[in-house]
């Protein structure tokens, strides 16, 4: 008789137990799919995490090659090299861009946060304003100087009706923004070619605008960039770039200005950040006329950095899901490293943003001078 009812306890625990696993299995299943598909990542943008690599880098090498990225900090006079930059900021984005379009976006940079907006929408508003600024008609051809993969341009080119010649360094930015321009319909409007903006393979005032959002700060000499701009732009025409600079509130005597600032330099493949000081003389220097100088991220635009803020969450779940990847050998195992250095990196973004010293968005909007204005200057 005892025996009978151990035997019924034991199956009722047994028949318990396969239930508590079962539901554990839900729950489990369950929360994955909340972790990775119902929280999701920033934006939709056509990558996911499992198609996560190292750009144009060979899959083995990415380890490698991320340690060669941080060597080049640790030898600042490889830095004054100018010569050894492109490479330098190439190798960058082969690293950042899959982690950058999964994360945050087609769209590369910052913007000022909009009540009532999202990123996404806020985003395209930065973006329309660099072009009505240039006042180009429909048809008009204009550069993007240091298009990504190419988030600006389709805005850009939807919203202003113009033809968009997009150039970046980096080959496996130029097939993602190939690939995007033919989803969005838009290939016949944007062109993109793989090269350095300071030798563009462009002629002599070929363009009818021209408009740089956060790339410049990547040239070693922002002379050289601004010169090449404006030897391809038509006399009359317009240029507006948004660039990354220390402001007025910057000391480099303050130990803690410095670390922020050289963190940011090492987080994004920057050769040294200019101080606002500098754009509006480099910019008369190469040629052109200033019209308006102003830094977009200065009250009543609210903060821009908001968005980083927000993200931390986001940043560990991605960062546990890209760490089982690199583990389970789908994604490189370098990728771990970068998505870690590029979190580290926004802290000191937001410290820049937060203490006034860094703004990403300082706008100047230059013209070169027509023919006639150069005659009379004469």
């Amino acid at each position: 008789m005892a025996a009978s009812r151990n035997k019924k306890w034991l199956k009722q625990d047994e028949d318990l137990e396969e239930g508590f696993s079962e539901l554990e299995a839900v729950l489990l299943a369950g929360g994955l799919y909340w972790f990775v598909c119902i929280l999701g990542s920033a934006e939709q943008k056509g990558k996911h995490a499992v198609q996560l690599s190292g750009g144009s880098i060979a899959k083995e090498n990415v380890q490698d090659n991320y340690q060669q990225y941080w060597s080049f900090f640790r030898r600042p006079k490889e830095i004054e090299k100018a010569e050894k930059v492109p490479a330098f900021v190439d190798t960058f984005y082969n690293l950042v861009t899959d982690i950058y379009e999964w994360g945050w976006g087609q769209s590369f940079h910052f913007s000022p946060s909009i009540p009532g907006k999202s990123h996404r929408e806020a985003t395209r508003i930065h973006e329309e304003m660099a072009v009505d600024l240039l006042n180009v008609k429909p048809g008009a051809r204009i550069l993007d100087a240091g298009c990504g993969v190419g988030g600006p341009m389709r805005a850009i080119a939807a919203h202003s009706g113009a033809n968009v010649v997009g150039i970046t360094i980096n080959e496996y930015q130029v097939n993602r923004a190939r690939t995007h321009n033919k989803k969005a319909g838009l290939d016949k409007q944007c062109e993109l070619v793989c090269g350095n903006f300071l030798q563009m393979p462009f002629g002599d005032n070929s363009f009818d605008g021209a408009y740089s959002i956060e790339a410049t700060c990547h040239a070693p000499k922002l002379e050289e960039v601004y010169s090449e701009i404006y030897r391809v732009l038509k006399p009359g025409s317009l240029y507006v770039s948004y660039e990354w600079v220390t402001t007025e509130l910057y000391s480099g005597e303050d130990p803690e200005h410095v670390e922020v600032i050289q963190g940011i330099e090492r987080g994004d493949a920057l050769p040294g950040l200019r101080s606002y000081k500098d754009i509006a003389q480099v910019a008369k220097k190469v040629g052109f006329e200033v019209i308006e100088e102003k830094d977009l991220a200065k009250p009543p635009s609210n903060p821009w950095w908001t968005r980083l803020k927000m993200g931390r969450i986001a940043y560990w779940r991605n960062h546990i899901l890209v760490t089982v990847l690199a583990w389970l050998g789908i994604a490189p195992k370098g990728v771990v490293d970068v998505h870690e250095m590029l979190f580290v990196t926004a802290d000191y973004l937001t410290r820049g943003g937060e203490t006034g010293i860094f703004t990403p968005m300082h706008m100047i909007l230059c013209r070169k001078p027509d023919s006639k204005s150069v005659s009379s200057s004469d």
